[in-house]
Order: structure tokens, then C-alpha cells, then sequence
């Protein structure tokens, strides 16, 4: 595949639906340069889904996953069934029993093709065996897969011992703790998973409450595939408290910042009343990133998508958890979760992320600053009626390190409503699609891809649909300007 360079050359006109982001097999996030590519992903048009050459790996397969799949099915002569490839039997009878809970006359066997645990299942539990998938972020990787298909080379355990090694020390200073406080993951969401286990193993049955508007998943994981979960969308201290009283919550989980209104709950505060009613606290700083803001004072244990701005590349799928040094739950967690984690980070993606991640603290400066810069021209257009970023915050800014910033990403409206937002994301010269943190910028309408059959729940919650949401990459600062101000300004 030959490698586009995005910064100069990015993908957003209609020629480009469907094209990889970055050009490389494993590539995360995949080109819907228009609006009515957005909307006919999400209604599942043919035209458009045949176009695709990659997908965000928990919301379908990856091209060599896909493979893995089909023959698989074929192998074992079970072709009008659904076949989802896992890492291990672990997480393919987690999967399994996922099904079954669902629907206990469910039809299901686990299978092996070539050294991959594939759940098969009829097609009435397709629906759950995706949710699974999709929600736990515990499926084969592809690299896995390109290993197995004998397209990729299988590295050495010595050698993906020693990424590990070394990414476990590299996150060790930057969250400032000892790195057997810290695990790897497939997936931001595989490690909330392993969090939400461990949890449940200490806690008991009682559900999760969430403050604040979440990512779509965050919320998905604990109501579909744990033991269910409230949310709150107040914020005022006497309210969490006096519900924190009522529901007696297992753990509560908290994005700093929410995603992608930006905005930051009162941790400090939040953190106090839960620990003064023995309430775990668990973050999500994917968007924050440990680079810039410090969070290990007031969360039990933090979780990240390294996915996104950790990685920056788009083409590698993982995840991280650091158990807070000083949260009371220390030691049970640090026994609990390396048992209720069903797979790690395998070797390829390990060393992958490792080279990736060097340089990741010079890297993710450049963003803080490109990011702030583009947020406070866009605050100069008449035609934008809100920029949302969390500089805003005084809960954000309470908890940044000396020296940290504010993050890659940023959201905007436009007073011209969602035609407006359809003609600048029609017209913007910057790639389009799903994702974030990469080092090259990439905007989507978050809401038509996260909310699409909930749009009005989410416009409840103060949510607009035609919200274009953007993470700005390592383009020159000027250039990613005039990108947009030229589509902003021309009628």
C-alpha cells in the first residue's frame, strides 16, 4: 500500500470515501469525506459499506479479520452462520456466555482456524456476539490476523517482551507511579473492561453510575454487557451526593474531558464524596492524556484508548490502566485485575506502539499548541456560534501539570445549523472519518456517528447533531488555517 501523505494531501473529497486513514493495512479510521457518506455508513447503504477498505476495528473487521472470518466459516462448513475471531478461548467463551445470557437457545460453538479462537454463532445472536465485540474491544487485532494468514511476520516473544517493558516504563513517568501499577490492553475498551470485571469481582452486582455525557461505548459497555448503569448529566455537588446516597453506585466513571462537549466535572470534589462512601473512581483520560493534566490523586484506577494521541499513527488498536498509588483499593486491584484481564496487547501491536510512542511527549505539545491556536481563530468567525475546548473549564484547569495543555481535540457549531455544517464539512480540506489523536487532523459530525439512532436523546442532553468535531494533527499551523477559513467565510 503506498503511503499518502496526509498533512499535505489529505483525503476529503467524494473520490476519497472508503480509503484508508493512514494508507496502511491496519489503519483505524477509514475516509467519509461527505455528509451523505456519514448517513449512508450509519443506514448501512451497500454502495457506500463496499467502499470501505477499513473501519474502526470495534465497529467491524478489518480486511484481514474479515478474512479470518469468512474462512473460518467455510473451514468448518458453517457458512450461514457469523464467525467472530478472538485472541484466546478466554475471550471467546466470555463472548459465548455473552450470547447465551442474551438468548439461551442461542447456537454457538467455538472453533479454531489456524490458532485463532472464531465464536460461531447463528445469526439470531449475531446482533449480541457484535455488541460483544464492539463494546468490550476484546477481538483479534490485525496484526494478529495478517500473522495467522501468513502475510505478516510473527515477531519473537523476546522482542514483544521488551516493547512491553519498555512502554510499561514509559507510562510509569508520565502517570509518575511504579509500573506494575500499569497493564496493557487490545483496546482503550478492552482495558475498561478488565476494570469493570475487577470491580464487579470487589464490589458485587450493584451498577455503575456515570457523570456526565459519555462516548458512546463508555456508556455501552457497563448496561449491555456488565451489570447495568445510571447516568448523570447533573454536575452540582449536593446532587451527586445526594445521589451517590441513593444508588450506592459499585465505581462511578468519569471522562476528563467528555467527549465532545469538552467539558470537566469537578473530579476533586466528586472524587472526596466517593472515597468518603468507599466508591471506587475511574477515569477515562484518553482525551486529556496523562501528558497534561494529573489525575492518579483523585481516581482509583485511570484508563486510556493509547489508540489515539499516545500512538498518534491511526493504525494501532490499545489500551492502557494505572491503578492510582494512592487509591485504598491498591492492592486488591493490583491482584484482582491482572486475573479478570481475558488478553493482552499482543507482540506485533506492542512493538508497534512502542516505536510509535517516542516520541509522544514532544508530539502531543505541538498538539496542545496547534490546537489552542486553530480553537481561538474559529472563536474570531461570525459564523460559528460556539467553540467548545476544555481552556474553558476551571475543572480542566484544575488538574493540569505544570507545563500541560489542553489536548488535540475541539468541537464547533455553526449559526447556520446543520445545512451550514453540511457545506463546511463538504468543502473542508482535511481528512474526514472517525477517530481521534492522529497525527494528522481528522473531523467528523460525532453525533451522526456515535448517536445516529438517538440523535434526540443526545440533542436532550445538549448535544447537537450538527456538531463537527475536530482533531487537529501536525499540518503547519497556518495552512490548517486557511483550510478552514476559506470554506468558513466562501457562500
Amino acid at each position: 500500500m503506498t503511503e499518502r501523505n496526509l498533512l499535505n494531501d489529505p483525503c476529503w473529497s467524494a473520490k476519497d470515501l472508503g480509503e484508508p486513514l493512514p494508507s496502511s493495512p491496519h489503519a483505524v479510521s477509514v475516509a467519509l469525506p461527505r455528509w451523505e457518506d456519514v448517513i449512508a455508513y450509519e443506514e448501512k447503504v451497500p454502495a457506500c459499506l463496499n467502499s470501505l477498505k477499513a473501519i474502526y476495528p470495534r465497529f467491524g473487521f478489518n480486511p484481514f479479520v474479515a478474512e479470518i472470518a469468512r474462512k473460518s466459516l467455510a473451514f468448518h462448513g458453517e457458512l450461514h452462520q457469523s464467525s467472530w475471531p478472538f485472541p484466546n478461548i478466554a475471550s471467546a467463551l466470555s463472548a459465548q456466555k455473552h450470547c447465551h445470557h442474551d438468548n439461551s437457545e442461542c447456537y454457538s460453538k467455538i472453533k479454531d482456524f489456524l490458532g485463532i479462537s472464531c465464536l460461531i454463532v447463528d445469526q439470531r445472536s449475531t446482533p449480541s456476539a457484535k455488541a460483544f465485540w464492539q463494546h468490550t474491544g476484546l477481538g483479534l487485532s490485525s496484526r494478529e490476523a495478517a500473522i495467522a494468514l501468513g502475510k505478516e511476520k510473527k515477531p519473537s516473544t523476546s522482542d514483544g517482551g521488551c516493547a512491553r517493558a519498555k512502554l510499561l516504563n514509559r507510562l510509569a513517568n508520565l502517570y509518575e507511579c511504579d509500573s506494575n501499577l500499569i497493564q496493557l490492553h487490545r483496546s482503550g475498551m478492552a482495558a475498561l473492561t478488565s476494570i469493570l470485571s475487577a470491580i464487579k469481582d470487589i464490589k458485587g452486582d450493584s451498577s455503575i453510575l456515570q457523570i456526565g455525557f459519555p462516548y458512546v461505548d463508555v456508556l455501552k459497555l457497563p448496561q449491555i454487557i456488565f451489570q447495568g448503569s445510571d447516568l448523570t448529566l447533573k454536575t452540582k455537588l449536593n446532587y451527586i451526593k445526594a445521589l451517590l446516597d441513593k444508588k450506592q453506585p459499585a465505581a462511578l466513571i468519569i471522562e476528563i474531558p467528555s467527549n465532545p462537549l469538552l467539558k470537566c466535572v469537578d473530579l476533586i470534589s466528586i472524587s472526596k464524596l466517593a472515597k468518603d462512601r468507599n466508591i471506587p473512581v475511574i477515569v477515562d483520560d484518553t482525551i486529556g492524556s496523562s501528558i497534561n493534566v494529573h489525575l492518579t490523586p483523585y481516581a482509583d484506577v485511570v484508563f486510556s484508548s493509547l489508540t489515539k494521541s499516545f500512538a498518534g499513527r491511526g493504525d494501532i488498536l490499545a489500551g492502557s490502566t494505572v491503578i492510582s498509588p494512592y487509591s485504598k483499593w491498591k492492592i486488591e486491584l493490583t491482584e484482582i485485575m491482572p486475573k479478570a484481564a481475558l488478553s493482552s496487547l499482543s507482540d506485533s501491536d506492542a512493538i508497534e506502539l512502542e516505536i510509535a510512542s517516542r516520541d509522544v511527549k514532544d508530539r502531543l505539545k505541538r498538539l496542545n499548541i496547534s490546537c489552542l491556536k486553530l480553537k481561538e481563530k474559529l472563536e474570531t468567525k461570525k459564523e460559528i456560534s460556539k467553540v467548545l475546548h476544555p481552556q474553558e473549564c476551571k475543572n480542566f484547569n484544575s488538574l493540569l501539570k505544570k507545563g500541560g495543555g489542553y489536548g488535540c481535540l475541539l468541537s464547533f457549531e455553526l449559526k447556520g445549523g446543520i445545512e451550514e455544517s453540511k457545506r463546511i464539512y463538504d468543502s473542508l480540506r482535511v481528512c474526514k472519518g472517525p477517530s481521534l489523536g492522529t497525527n494528522f487532523t481528522l473531523v467528523c459530525p460525532y453525533v451522526q456517528l456515535a448517536h445516529f439512532n438517538e440523535l434526540k436523546w443526545a440533542e436532550s442532553c445538549g448535544v447537537s447533531e450538527h456538531l463537527l468535531r475536530v482533531s487537529v494533527g501536525l499540518e503547519d499551523e497556518d495552512e490548517l488555517w486557511s483550510r478552514f477559513n476559506s470554506v468558513i467565510e466562501k457562500k
